[in-house]
């Protein structure tokens, strides 16, 4: 099932996704709320996913699919193209980062280049939104515990991720994570052969396949859980591919009017014009 967050100006709402139409869930509250709720909705969610009636879907405005979550985390140096082409060596230990949650954004609104930068860049990544959660979580375990996927963008600063050991600062500028178009729940996903791609403009900057994760989904999810209780609607950025314009010669950072778009196998796209931050 496909589920989105909407608004088709009376407000934003979920929404199940079936060809080009979207069916509202009829639930008050947001993704998080449906998320927490999920076993005792899913069954009516069902009834109307089969119905498939609804507003066409190019009628409305997709938000992100969790604007508001409660955690974004994001690990680093997770395919070996993108390890080599960082001059690094692949890590014996997961490598994480938080996002802030300001940083959170539509699947196709604009994303700010900040004042103060020249060096934004893109990483295309996919995306696991957590669901059950829970603490000290098994890896046997660990994919009943996640809701669904989606698509991601972890936008970066490079130079001020750079200037410092911690990269959070770098990776947390406003705008700087859009997702979506909506979140595929993940009995429908195999989320460890999935192709990826990222384009500029229509030039292919990154192509890969999620099999290339030197820690997988599962391991991620574990691994964060023995540290912190996760909860229903956190995010979990998984890694993006080599192909980022700071490893090309010479580098190609974003510029004002660039359109990248991001894309998934099964999860679709998302699509941002990057704008100066006014």
């Amino acid at each position: 099932m496909k589920i989105a967050f909407y608004d088709d100006g009376s407000g934003p709402r979920t929404g199940i996704v079936t060809a080009e139409r979207l069916t509202p869930t009829g639930l008050a509250g947001g993704m998080a709320e449906l998320i927490a709720a999920w076993d005792d909705v899913q069954a009516e969610l069902r009834r109307r996913e089969a119905a498939g009636d609804g507003a066409p879907l190019a009628s409305v405005r997709l938000l992100p699919p969790v604007p508001r979550p409660g955690k974004v985390f994001a690990i680093g140096l997770n395919y070996a193209d993108h390890i080599a082409e960082s001059k690094m060596e692949t890590p014996q230990h997961q490598v994480w980062f938080t996002k802030a949650v300001t940083s959170v954004n539509g699947p196709f609104d604009p994303v700010q280049i900040p004042r103060i930068s020249q060096t934004v860049d893109y990483e295309a990544e996919l995306v696991a939104v957590i669901g059950k959660g829970g603490k000290h979580i098994g890896r046997d375990d660990a994919a009943a515990r996640i809701f669904g996927y989606c698509v991601g963008n972890d936008v970066t600063e490079r130079m001020w991720q750079h200037r410092t050991a911690q990269w959070s600062l770098g990776k947390s500028f406003d705008t700087h994570a859009p997702i979506g178009p909506w979140i595929t729940t993940s009995d429908e996903i195999d989320p460890h052969n999935l192709a990826l791609k990222c384009l500029v403009n229509g030039e292919e900057r990154q192509s890969s396949n999620t099999r290339h994760l030197v820690f997988d989904v599962f391991d991620q999810v574990a691994h964060l859980s023995q540290a912190m209780t996760l909860e229903p609607g956190d995010l979990v950025f998984t890694g993006t591919p080599g192909g980022i314009g700071a490893a090309m010669t010479p580098r190609r950072f974003l510029k004002p009017g660039d359109v990248v778009r991001c894309e998934i196998e099964g999860l679709g796209h998302i699509e941002n014009r990057f704008e100066p931050e006014a």
